[in-house]
């Protein structure tokens, strides 16, 4: 019994457990470690205890301020734009009130999100589709509004409103949109506004999801300035998003600044109803497919831009009015913008084309500086002419007399260039290709510095270029065919209107190439100064023209034969402008280009005018070009005429032109 009480004694052994064969041994290794864990466990209780001390007492002022400003939303004010004026102050874009429909995303409730959009769209007759497409672009910001309808009506505001509580999420907010008083005028050129795409988020810290900025031409290209400074305001919501009291302004926002442009909306106007003229009279003379065309007409002494027009054009209202929408998406669907021609497209800027004839003085004065050519030499014009043993055909099969640089000018013997171009080809290969250098040195083959909007570079065809983009070995040389072809500006040659006439400018001003713009200053928004009311102006631009070094003698032979052809009696033009009352010279065009239709290719002629005037002391470049119009004095020569016409404030009874190049 003594030993069995021995056994038991307390201290010694736990108690025993019946699923033990032995009992659990209290030894110091075993104490210590209890100890151990007793004292993590103090420990974690300390650091918890602290940590709940510091941010009820010592933080607890900070962490209240955070919680109340949960409750906040800051809302973003969007600046009013400035007001676009024409030269003589003309307003041509300016705003004009609006009510915009918004969707905070993180707003939206958990469940029953689907059709609270889904009733919206039918509410504002918008498609759910795009709803939901926007609101997935910004996934990756919630906070920043979706704007559903930037121009909601007055029971679409009035219905939202009264049924808030319906929809969480959906705020209903003051802005301001576009507005066009001259309608559709220049809308490729003037550019639009519209929410800013994510691929222009990437890579710039300017602006933001959801801003609206400038989207193409003037709007885009001088968007820093016309877009202003944006405003704050601050809004207390409930845990729905829904507001609990009146916005609170924390910085109002800065109206933007005001451009005034080189372009005048009078001859604006005029150009555009001159392509109209100009189309509609190739189409009389069977040129059925004439559907498209353009027309600049700029400032010779320093490059300002005084009218733009291109066709198919558009009305820029359908950016801003929720009634033409369905033309907005036809003009922005690829499909249908080509059923259409593309009416957003620039034909002046953009459009490439061969430049036919007109690009003869080009030919002309490079072949004289590089005395291949005297300015007076005599060169036999013909029907058709045989080099290389190819047959090359002018465009009058009739003629056959020598002529002079400004005679074949006037009548625009192809023959007679064709030679032109077969000297170029025989120069030594040291030589180069100096026609294309010249051609470069005159501004085509790169865009011009234009300061709103894309532009096509165009193309001046050399040896290397065809080594690099033909396969076939024997398309990759330069033929005697490339030269002479390129002498006339066909075949591979392609340039744009402006390009065109910033080279007609050049002859015109004696030898400077001048920098195509369009904005002329930035104003001050919409502040007045002085007692004429004129706003102040902040920065002029006006770019220096880049002198050519060219032989004055070569520029007036070849400005004798503009004139020529506009006045002698054998002038490609000149029973358009030989009874204008103030002295034009310009030079016809008429270029083949290539065309389908379906399953068939056509040869197309595209009709060219481009030229100046007064003849003596310019004022005014003007270049038309109508595609698939015919012969150049059939359509695009009284289309300048036109132009003009509304510019000198005279008028020239129009004659049905005869079918000259």
């Amino acid at each position: 019994m003594a030993s069995t009480g021995a056994r038991l004694r307390p201290g010694r052994f736990l108690p025993p457990d019946p699923r033990a064969k032995t009992p659990y041994r209290l030894t110091p290794q075993m104490v210590f470690r209890i100890g151990i864990l007793g004292f993590l466990v103090l420990v974690a209780f300390a650091i918890l205890f602290i940590r709940l001390w510091a941010l009820q007492v010592l933080s607890g002022t900070q962490h209240l301020q955070a919680a109340e400003n949960n409750q906040l939303r800051t809302l973003r004010i969007e600046a009013a734009r400035g007001p676009i004026r024409d030269c003589c102050g003309r307003v041509i874009v300016d705003n004009a009130g609006a009510t915009a429909i918004r969707v905070y995303p993180s707003d939206l409730p958990d469940n029953g999100a689907y059709g609270e959009l889904k009733r919206l769209a039918q509410i504002l007759r918008v498609p759910l589709v795009d709803i939901t497409k926007q609101i997935e672009e910004h996934k990756g910001d919630p906070v920043t509004p979706v704007t559903v309808k930037e121009v909601a009506s007055e029971a679409e505001v009035q219905f939202l409103r009264e049924r808030n509580a319906e929809f969480p999420g959906v705020v209903v907010e003051d802005t301001s949109v576009r507005r066009y008083p001259f309608g559709d005028l220049a809308p490729q050129l003037l550019g639009h506004v519209g929410e800013i795409a994510p691929e222009q988020l990437k890579g710039q810290h300017v602006y933001r999801a959801g801003d609206r900025i400038g989207q193409g031409g003037i709007e885009a290209a001088f968007d820093k300035f016309l877009r202003g400074q944006t405003g704050f305001a601050s809004l207390r919501v409930d845990s729905l998003g829904r507001p609990t009291s009146r916005a609170i302004r924390d910085a109002d926002p800065v109206s933007g600044h005001g451009l005034k442009l080189t372009l005048d909306a009078k001859l604006q106007r005029a150009a555009q109803a001159a392509l109209v003229e100009g189309i509609e009279r190739a189409v009389a003379n069977d040129n059925w497919n004439a559907n498209a065309g353009a027309i600049v007409a700029l400032d010779p002494r320093d490059g300002a831009i005084r009218a733009m027009a291109s066709f198919p054009t558009f009305d820029p209202e359908v950016f801003v009015k929720p009634g033409k929408r369905k033309d907005l998406q036809q003009l922005l669907n690829e499909k249908t913008a080509a059923a259409s021609n593309y009416p957003a497209l620039n034909r002046v800027t953009s459009g490439l084309y061969p430049p036919g004839s007109t690009f003869k003085p080009v030919t002309a004065l490079a072949a004289m500086q590089e005395h291949i050519l005297a300015p007076y030499d005599s060169i036999q014009c013909t029907g058709q002419v045989t080099l290389f043993k190819q047959r090359f055909n002018n465009w009058n099969p009739f003629v056959d007399e020598p002529m002079t640089l400004p005679t074949a000018l006037a009548e625009s013997c192809d023959t007679y260039f064709y030679e032109l171009g077969k000297r170029f080809y025989q120069l030594p290969p040291e030589r180069g290709q100096p026609l294309q250098i010249w051609a470069t040195r005159f501004g085509f083959g790169k865009p011009t510095g234009l300061d709103a909007g894309l532009e096509g570079s165009g193309l001046v065809p050399t040896f290397k270029w065809k080594k690099d983009t033909f396969t076939a070995e024997i398309d990759r040389i330069w033929k005697p065919g490339d030269s002479i072809q390129l002498a006339i500006g066909q075949k591979d040659l392609q340039v744009t209107p402006l390009q065109m006439a910033r080279f007609y400018a050049l002859v015109a001003n004696g030898g400077k190439l001048v920098t195509p713009h369009v904005v002329q200053a930035v104003q001050q928004g919409n502040a007045r100064s002085g007692p004429s009311g004129q706003p102040l102006t902040l920065r002029r631009f006006s770019p220096p023209p880049q002198e050519i070094a060219i032989d004055r003698a070569a520029l007036d032979v070849v400005r004798d034969g503009l004139y020529q052809a506009t006045h002698s009696t054998n002038g490609t033009s000149a029973g358009i402008f030989g009874h204008f009352p103030v002295a034009i010279a310009g030079k016809t065009g008429t270029a083949e280009r290539s065309i389908t239709v379906g399953d068939y290719t056509f040869l197309m002629d595209t009709s060219w005018w481009c030229g100046y005037g007064p003849a003596d002391k310019a004022e005014l470049v003007v270049c038309a070009v109508i595609e698939n119009g015919g012969f150049g004095g059939e359509a695009a020569a009284p289309a300048a005429l036109r132009v003009f016409e509304s510019y000198f404030n005279e008028e020239a009874g129009l004659v049905q032109p005869d079918k000259t190049d």
